[in-house]
């Protein structure tokens, strides 16, 4: 297994002003690079994909290293589309769910692949507090706000920049403003992917804010090493590093214990099927939907949060980052019925790097307030291999 790419030698790129993104975005949303054919420039292409409900054109971007690993991006959502990794007889398929054609992620409510903001996860009853004033959200997860709210950044087309980097490389930029979904300030953000040749993708976060605000960026990727649509993934072995996690009530807001994962169905410290325990877990749907504490972080520390391995394909994939939680999803509530594909209950698992769920309401949690003059930073890196 390599070794997660070194924080110490980041993805190069230019950063851009408050004033500089104002003029970008003062229309208050991104607006797709409009490409009228397939483009290619080295390791990356680009072609239309579709036209959004208020008939903005989505392109989508396909990153490709020298050894064949490609990812495709759509810069609806700053969606991940397809991932295409080899197995141990270097077969490639496609590891994540998603969609051939755009049409079918405007019916979708799974976030397939897309970024999930500003804030990631749930918060109870979509309230929460900044000094004196009480912020209201939308409840789209009743009776609470979940991924951003009603048309949080998974729903909004984002603005393509150009990255300097070594590596076939792609940066999305958005411009939230102020009172978008209920939150406070105009919270600039990007997400730039990179594709390593040794088959790492990273997935670096920005955001600048010029009024206190929350934010919880994260990735909602589904994952079946096997390939998208073959089968479920309670054989995939799971390891996360994590001795505890943060159980929740039946509406899967966080109780605010911090629980031992020793003795419990929630005890993925060594490689474990993920089907093992799942109806010990219990829940509505039955599975995982649930915050892991992981042995290093807080926003500090460089850790390995997960590691998953299909035993039939030999696909591998090891999740590092620098976040304090990983959010561990069995796609329990997976139920895609479109003209595409019919995505079922548990075909894809979610690992989500995150800040805890509902941290806004839960002082005992790691903060996600950003203040002006304060840069929120944070790195994932997907390392897929094969054994």
């Amino acid at each position: 297994m390599s070794l997660p790419l070194s924080l110490r030698s980041p993805v190069r790129f230019a950063r851009l002003s408050f004033g500089c993104l104002a003029l970008l975005f003062c229309s208050g949303h991104a607006r797709a690079v409009d490409v009228p054919a397939a483009t290619v420039t080295e390791g990356i292409t680009a072609r239309p994909f579709g036209l959004t409900s208020r008939k903005e054109p989505v392109t989508l971007h396909t990153l490709t290293n020298k050894s064949g690993m490609s990812v495709s991006i759509m810069d609806y959502g700053a969606t991940i589309v397809k991932i295409m990794a080899p197995d141990r007889a270097g077969k490639f398929e496609n590891v994540v769910l998603g969609y051939d054609h755009f049409t079918p992620y405007l019916r979708q409510t799974s976030y397939f692949g897309a970024i999930v903001g500003r804030y990631a996860n749930r918060i109870a009853k979509g309230r929460f507090q900044l000094g004196k004033i009480t912020y209201q959200l939308p409840i789209n997860d009743p009776p609470n706000s979940l991924h951003g709210g009603l048309r949080g950044f998974d729903k909004q087309v984002w603005k393509e920049e150009a990255v300097d980097s070594d590596s076939p490389a792609i940066r999305f930029s958005l411009l939230s403003p102020d009172g978008d979904q209920g939150y406070p300030g105009n919270l600039y953000v990007s997400v730039t992917y990179t594709l390593t040749e040794d088959n790492q993708l990273r997935i670096a976060y920005n955001a600048t804010t010029d009024k206190t605000t929350v934010v919880n960026l994260s990735n909602h990727a589904y994952f079946n090493l096997a390939g998208a649509g073959h089968g479920t993934i309670l054989d995939h072995l799971l390891t996360l590093h994590a001795d505890s996690f943060t159980p929740v009530d039946a509406t899967l807001i966080p109780t605010g214990e911090i629980k031992d994962v020793a003795g419990t169905p929630w005890d993925f410290r060594q490689p474990t099927p993920i089907g093992l325990h799942l109806k010990e877990a219990g829940g509505k749907p039955i599975g995982y939907d649930h915050n892991y504490v992981l042995k290093k972080g807080f926003f500090s520390d460089w850790a390995v949060a997960a590691e998953v391995k299909d035993p039939k394909s030999g696909r591998t994939l090891t999740v590092s980052t620098d976040q304090p939680g990983i959010q561990f999803y069995s796609g329990n509530f997976l139920d895609s019925k479109t003209s595409d594909k019919a995505y079922r209950q548990y075909e894809g698992l979610v690992l989500e790097t995150q800040h805890y769920p509902d941290s806004p309401n839960q002082s005992g949690f790691p903060s996600t307030v950003l203040m002006p003059g304060d840069d929120y930073k944070t790195t994932t890196v997907l390392d897929f291999g094969a054994e």
